[in-house]
């Protein structure tokens, strides 16, 4: 590896990197390249050229980072040093509840439901979508689970809230995932919890912040990356979830 590179701020590429939260890239919006970790991430690095990436995770999935960080390690071989930078994760557990916070008083009227979705994953993951449920119930009266590919799935959700008297459900999507509302009476999608620039804005914080790193430091994140071990536990340099609104900002 050779000598530490500086870039100028906006010459990098920005790559986004999504797992279960995000069908492994496959629901995340905007220009940036996106992919899965290993083949599909590997080959958008094969261009020359200095890259940040940013794992597109709300707090769920420790293991998208550290997947992230092996691919960058075997990607940073033989490359400038700093030249591949991997950011912190674009939101931790503790932002994902203000969202849903926020989202679900927002939404709140009287005999109001909050369903909160996403992709069924791990059983750590999924059951880390229902402490954060618990987190939220200061936003509504009542607040249930559905996991898409899962159980309970989503029309399981719905029919729970009804049957503890929920005369209407707003859904709330803990993913960038977004499910399919039936259209019946009473469910509102009250969906993204990012609206487009809102979430523009939040990795440009995130690449903006791991530029910063790198010059302050020299550390480009996938070392870091690499030590990410079990569900919720995160690397802990420069990823607070500053700089986001939720819906459109």
């Amino acid at each position: 590896m050779t000598a530490a590179r500086c870039t100028e701020p906006g010459t990098r590429r920005v790559v986004l990197v999504g797992g279960h939260e995000s069908g492994r890239g496959r629901a995340l919006t905007g220009t940036e390249p996106r992919a899965a970790p290993g083949r599909e991430l590997a080959a958008l690095l094969d261009a020359p050229g200095p890259v940040t990436v940013v794992p597109m995770t709300l707090g769920r999935d420790p293991d998208l980072i550290r997947d992230a960080a092996q691919t960058l390690a075997w990607a940073r071989r033989g490359r400038d040093r700093g030249e591949l930078l991997l950011s912190a994760p674009l939101a931790e557990v503790s932002h994902l509840v203000s969202l849903l916070l926020s989202a679900a008083r927002d939404n709140a009227v009287e005999g109001r439901a909050a369903l909160i979705v996403a992709p069924a994953s791990t059983v750590e993951a999924d059951a880390e979508l229902f402490r954060v449920a618990r987190l939220v119930r200061d936003g509504a009266r009542l607040v249930e689970v559905a996991l898409l590919g899962g159980d309970p799935d989503l029309p399981a959700g719905l029919e729970r809230c009804h049957r503890l008297g929920a005369t209407s459900i707003a859904v709330l999507p803990a993913s960038f995932v977004r499910p399919a509302i039936p259209a019946e009476a009473g469910v509102v999608d009250a969906g993204p919890l990012l609206g487009p620039a809102a979430l523009s804005r939040l990795i440009r914080v995130r690449v903006s912040a791991a530029e910063r790193l790198f010059e302050l430091t020299g550390e480009d994140g996938i070392t870091a990356g690499l030590t990410v071990h079990g569900h919720g536990h995160h690397h802990d340099h420069h990823h607070h979830a500053e700089g986001a609104d939720h819906h459109g900002g």
